[in-house]
């Protein structure tokens, strides 16, 4: 137990013995690339920064079921129409699987939830853009999900157990949504040039927002390192920003489009990936609430969260009974 003496004002609180020897078991596993599980003593820095990461993570999940879901009666097919409810369905489960993991880190549900629907936790600036064409569809799967995946395949190695089992089934599932974009934009391209056109336009408008999903420059970027150190991440934002990008440019020639980036290029000397500069400034007025359907996604939520009460109220009734005659 932590040690309770009070301090003299002014002073910082020196950690007892019993804290240093949970910290030195706490690094170990770090250090031996193990994994911290719910049960472990962890630094509160390291609980916080997990659970903001992993409730951001969940409430993007459940914040990104709605442009597609908008489109699903809108598909040109049945076909389509039963491909894109299945997605949305997946990205539903992952939002359950992320609150589950966040969860066991001490905060409840009830909160998360708070949280989002308060405007006191964030979500990933990029369902802050309207999905305005069927094309659209293809470039949230094949741009947006494929940053996601470029980000998330090395969450599976995260020291925090339940995040990094949760992401592995996450991860699997979302290259099938990747594949699903790139489908729906492969037969636009081979489609009329009115379709041909369309699908252009869904990549020159997602382009530049999915870049900023990995988040600001390592060096605008004040909790990467920490997180690094933690072994939650296992690259730099801008590392994986270079991955993805090195992948796109080879995918989007099958395609037979073009990145809106006249300064995309391979630099040979540096080993790296020269893209333009993107708007720092539109990423930060998005993360404040200030993108182009921020309020709508919100409101949207609000109004679902309110539309679902009787189903959260037939369950914790149901809960109640069943508690009851087993007592019984």
């Amino acid at each position: 137990m932590a040690s309770t003496t009070p301090q003299e004002p002014g002073l910082s609180a020196v950690p007892s013995y019993e804290e240093e020897q949970s910290q030195a078991r706490f690094d170990a596993l770090i250090n031996q690339d193990s994994r911290v599980e719910p049960r472990d003593w962890m630094p509160e820095p390291y609980r916080k920064t997990l659970t903001r990461q992993v409730s951001q993570h969940a409430h993007s999940e459940i914040i990104g079921m709605q442009p597609e879901a908008n489109w699903i009666s809108r598909a040109p097919s049945l076909k389509r129409k039963s491909i894109l409810m299945a997605k949305v369905q997946d990205e539903a489960g992952h939002g359950l699987y992320l609150y589950s993991a966040a969860e066991t880190l001490g905060t409840s549900r009830d909160e998360l939830n708070d949280q989002l629907l308060t405007g006191r936790a964030k979500y990933s600036s990029i369902f802050n853009y309207p999905a305005r064409s069927w094309a659209d569809m293809g470039a949230i799967g094949w741009l947006v999900d494929g940053a996601a995946i470029a980000n998330q395949v090395p969450l599976c190695r995260a020291s925090y157990g339940p995040y990094g089992r949760a992401m592995v089934r996450i991860c699997k599932e979302e290259s099938f949504h990747q594949r699903q974009g790139f489908e729906i934009l492969l037969a636009l391209s081979r489609g009329t040039a009115a379709q041909k056109k369309m699908a252009q336009d869904a990549i020159n408008r997602f382009y530049e927002p999915s870049l900023m999903m990995f988040g600001p420059p390592d060096d605008q970027s004040p909790n990467s390192q920490q997180s690094m150190a933690w072994k939650i991440k296992r690259f730099s934002n801008d590392e994986l920003r270079q991955r993805f990008v090195g992948m796109i440019a080879e995918q989007v020639k099958v395609l037979g489009m073009t990145l809106p980036d006249p300064e995309l290029r391979f630099d040979e000397e540096k080993k790296q990936w020269i893209h333009k500069d993107l708007n720092w400034d539109e990423f930060m007025e998005v993360i404040k609430g200030n993108g182009p359907v921020n309020s709508q996604r919100l409101e949207r939520r609000r109004e679902a969260h309110r539309e679902g009460a009787w189903v959260r109220e037939a369950a914790s009734a149901y809960a109640a009974k069943q508690a009851q005659s087993e007592v019984a």
